[in-house]
């Protein structure tokens, strides 16, 4: 005979994975009312779904950066889907955000996709609301800074977020850390100053600098002293303590943080964006 499964265990199946009714209805079915093997059947539908996916573009969904409690350790990841419709909703931004947490405790992205995530990996999660919703879903970015002190910033519609590191926690930190972060997530530098820029960035910013000159008809024994007064603009524009403050462009970044606190610095940031 048959197994038919009754509405109460359709809806719990559904409450607990999320899936559509139908397809917790035909789970069932198949599992013969084996509520754990009718789970395992949604994942695996899920993993099915994974692998056809697995070279569709996951560029949209939710960035969310986490800082512990004490402010000294924090994570930036994003949480990637293939379209803006379901990086809106509701429940996969609370999703992102309980990641987030998770991935606090985690060193790298493979040990928080190995963590407990109420009975099953943070991978089979994702597996198994890939099946659900019918989009890949996957942790893309995972960026984690510790420092003295940290602050976070989320941009409206968590597609940009970022966390500074300060050099102390002294009165005022909370906010400067918020706005260096604002900065970050605006402005975008490449570097926290000059001595953090790589070779390879520095070598070819001379090279086409160098190139412009010369196709200006610069005599060659002055080049060497314009392009000097060129990197000073480069690290000026692309370093963090040497951008002009957003808030305020009369002080560098590196002078608002000292305005907060005389022997207060700005020691790391990380950032992640979605494209």
């Amino acid at each position: 005979m048959s197994y038919t499964p009754v509405a109460a265990d359709v809806a719990k199946l559904r409450n607990t994975t999320g899936a559509g009714m139908m397809d917790c209805k035909k789970a069932l079915v198949e599992a013969e009312g084996d509520f754990e093997k009718a789970i395992d059947i949604l994942r695996k539908k899920g993993q099915k779904v994974a692998a056809n996916r697995a070279d569709r573009d996951s560029s949209e969904g939710a960035v969310i950066a986490r800082v512990n409690e004490d402010n000294t350790l924090g994570v930036v990841i994003s949480l990637n889907c293939e379209t803006d419709f379901v990086a809106k909703n509701e429940a996969f931004i609370e999703l992102a955000y309980e990641l987030a947490e998770m991935a606090i405790f985690a060193a790298t992205k493979e040990e928080l996709l190995a963590t407990d995530f109420h009975g099953m990996t943070v991978a089979d999660k994702l597996i198994e609301q890939t099946g659900v919703i019918g989009e890949k879903i996957e942790i893309g970015a995972f960026e984690r800074i510790e420092g003295p002190f940290l602050g976070a910033y989320i941009h409206a519609g968590n597609k940009i977020a970022s966390i500074t590191s300060l050099s102390a926690k002294v009165d005022g930190a909370d906010e400067a850390a918020k706005s260096v972060s604002m900065q970050v997530a605006a402005m975008n530098p490449i570097a926290l100053d000059e001595t953090a820029v790589s070779q390879e960035t520095i070598d070819k910013e001379l090279e086409i600098e160098r190139h412009k000159l010369i196709e200006e008809g610069k005599p060659a024994n002055i080049i060497d002293n314009i392009l000097k007064g060129k990197m000073q603009r480069f690290y000026k524009d692309n370093t963090l303590v040497h951008q002009d403050f957003i808030k305020d462009s009369s002080v560098s970044v590196a002078d608002y943080v000292k305005s907060v606190n005389a022997d207060l610095k700005v020691t790391g940031f990380v950032r992640v964006a979605l494209a």
